[in-house]
């Protein structure tokens, strides 16, 4: 009876090792992270960005619709009105104070699709490591793109200020090509050319 419980215990050695070997000369699907990096989904939720239309006008009219439908209270928005001789947005208003906690953000996009004018997009970056709770709060500075990073023409002359080109980058980002998708957020144009942001993993 003991060397047949014996013999059985040896078996199950056998059987549980013919598992690791089988493993041992796959190919790996661990990645070198940060030399290298898995590609996302082009709909990935990861940080905000403040979008500007190409004459380098603000997006963002100050209407905290954004702030009112966010589930974790993560946004506050401070509007001002636009003085004729320092106009930030095409409307009357435009967000003096633009504040993103994104230790509170649940990165449900719900601000990206409220937004009337495509000013709070969700990007494809997820790097936002830090070593303070305070860094995790991004204001307009660090949300914003820079002047000459932006696209669309301003609505002007538009009746209600509402952009023509409205609902262009959830259509961009509707695509399983990260290649195209990426290229809807300015954050995305940059993770693109990165050669390293875009591992065949």
């Amino acid at each position: 009876m003991a060397t047949h419980k014996r013999l059985y215990n040896i078996g199950a050695i056998l059987r549980g090792l013919s598992i690791t070997f089988g493993f041992m000369f796959r190919r790996k699907p661990t990645i070198q992270y940060p030399s290298v990096k898995k590609k996302h989904a082009p709909r990935f939720h990861g940080l905000h960005e403040l979008r500007r239309y190409a004459d380098g006008k603000e997006r963002c009219i100050g209407c905290e619709l954004c702030s009112s439908v966010c589930p974790a209270n993560a946004i506050t928005v401070i509007g001002a009105e636009n003085s004729p001789d320092d106009r930030r947005s095409p409307g009357e208003r435009y967000a003096a104070r633009y504040e993103i906690d994104e230790l509170r953000c649940i990165f449900c996009g719900m601000c990206e699709e409220a937004c009337p004018t495509d000013a709070i997009v969700l990007t494809p970056r997820f790097e936002m490591s830090d070593f303070r709770r305070g860094s995790f709060i991004y204001d307009k500075a660090r949300l914003i793109v820079p002047a000459d990073a932006g696209a669309g023409a301003a609505p002007d002359e538009r009746p209600g200020g509402i952009p023509g080109d409205l609902g262009r980058v959830a259509q961009i980002k509707s695509t399983v090509d990260p290649a195209t998708g990426y290229d809807a957020t300015w954050r995305g144009q940059i993770l693109k050319k990165q050669r390293k942001g875009l591992a065949l993993q």
